[in-house]
């Protein structure tokens, strides 16, 4: 059995288990989207203003994401110094819109069950596409995509769970999907530097950042994993010893 599979396993194990004391309280999510809001409020309104629906603006992150995928998938990050902005500009939009179309359902009142459905799974069908561009365009081997994909999904199927139980998750994990997205762009954006620099003054490319940053990645998921299985357990202690009294 690969070495690489007890070495994640490990890891598994020793998040859980630094993380079991972590609270998540309120007032850290009431603090994150009052800075978020600072950010996205002008165009927010303007597609309020213009009448965009919130399934429109989903449709359009998830279409960002297809462009993302493509790019990454013909390895237009090296192709040239001309096409490497491409990826981080149409990850940055997938990034965005999916912000938006949560804000403006709740500002216009169009907030559904329909609605949400939709966004959470054009939501994975984003994580999955991403993830199929890295293995077609080499950067990652098609072993590490099979685990991204599958911790991605675990993030996600954790709190659909745990929210079924009637316990908010929201804001519990460190990289929930914005984080995720905001993360792989400035990793595009350094990747795109360290190539073409060392390139320019080195007369060569180093390609050894990204595969770092895999690594790196691939532990922050576990570790996410591991805040939410022990938060929801928590959570559902109490329940039990709610319901018992």
């Amino acid at each position: 059995m690969p070495k690489h599979f007890f070495f994640i396993i490990s890891l598994v194990l020793k998040s859980a288990i630094i993380l079991s004391e972590q609270e998540f309280t309120n007032e850290k999510r009431k603090h994150q989207r009052k800075l978020l809001l600072k950010f996205i409020d002008s165009p927010v309104r303007f597609l309020v203003k213009h009448n965009i629906s919130p399934n429109t603006l989903s449709l359009i992150g998830f279409l960002c994401s297809l462009c993302v995928s493509f790019f990454i998938a013909i390895d237009g990050l090296h192709f040239s110094i001309w096409f490497a902005w491409i990826v981080p500009f149409f990850l940055f939009w997938a990034g965005a819109f999916d912000v938006f179309d949560g804000e403006v359902a709740r500002r216009t009142h169009q907030k559904s069950k329909a609605g949400a459905f939709l966004d959470s799974n054009l939501d994975r069908l984003s994580d999955a596409v991403i993830v199929i561009g890295l293995i077609i365009g080499k950067y990652i081997d098609y072993y590490i995509g099979y685990l991204l994909l599958f911790l991605i999904i675990m993030i996600s199927y954790i709190r659909a769970k745990a929210e079924n139980e009637n316990i908010e998750m929201k804001g519990v994990g460190f990289m929930e999907r914005a984080e995720r997205l905001i993360i792989l762009w400035f990793a595009f954006i350094i990747e795109f530097w360290v190539y073409y620099l060392s390139k320019l003054f080195l007369g060569f490319q180093i390609n050894f950042f990204f595969p770092v940053f895999i690594g790196v990645y691939i532990f922050l998921l576990l570790f996410t994993i591991g805040q939410r299985i022990s938060f929801s357990v928590k959570s559902l202690r109490n329940l039990d010893a709610q319901e018992n009294k």
